[in-house]
């Protein structure tokens, strides 16, 4: 946790939802989410990628929020099979929007969190107010009903992920023609990895007209 951190709480559609707010150094210049893996296999807020994928966006200018999903840590409610987890982000998303007026909007996830953030994406869609762009990590493809996601997406999976194997996050790509980012030797949990992570999502994140990094 980084010393601009600050844990909140927030009424979600089950309980409470413990929270925790990063702020960079200055004003931030965008708005990001991040989500955690499965609940039901020890995933939190905590969780390692989804510090690394939080670090990422505050040294990117962002303000970021997570949570732990339904049952986890001191959040109320039980596990919903990513229903109730997106409508949840979805309150996050608002709560935050409300904080940060008008600034851009970054969806990241990790395994489980994936499908939850390409869920919330979708429906953000079909508002007409989509996510300014996702990242997702591990994603969850084979395992949940993973939607389409933008073409800008950026994806990053390991090489010997045997949790969702890369094989299936390429089936699940393949059709949309998206590109998909391998680390070589990196396992689910991107152990001895996760500085790639960060490196590639701050290399990659430009946009046409953006101001460089």
């Amino acid at each position: 946790m980084n010393k601009n951190a600050e844990k909140f709480t927030l009424a979600g559609g089950a309980g409470p939802m413990e929270c925790l707010l990063d702020l960079p150094a200055g004003a931030p210049r965008g708005v990001a989410l991040v989500a955690h893996p499965h609940p039901l296999y020890g995933g939190t807020m905590d969780n390692k990628v989804a510090q690394t994928l939080a670090r990422t966006f505050v040294a990117l200018g962002y303000a970021v929020a997570r949570f732990n999903f339904r049952g986890v840590g001191a959040s109320g409610g039980v596990h919903d099979d990513g229903v109730g987890e997106t409508d949840d982000m979805a309150l996050m998303l608002a709560h935050m929007q409300a904080q940060y007026p008008g600034l851009p909007v970054a969806l990241s996830g990790f395994s489980f969190g994936t499908f939850v953030q390409a869920q919330l994406q979708q429906r953000l869609i079909g508002e007409g107010r989509p996510a300014e762009r996702l990242v997702l990590v591990g994603t969850a493809a084979g395992k949940w009903p993973m939607p389409e996601v933008p073409a800008d997406t950026i994806l990053i999976h390991g090489e010997v992920d045997d949790t969702i194997t890369l094989t299936q996050v390429l089936d699940w790509a393949r059709p949309q023609d998206i590109p998909v980012i391998v680390i070589p030797g990196a396992d689910h949990f991107f152990h001895r990895k996760l500085a790639h992570i960060k490196t590639l999502v701050v290399q990659l994140w430009r946009r046409e007209g953006a101001t460089p990094l």
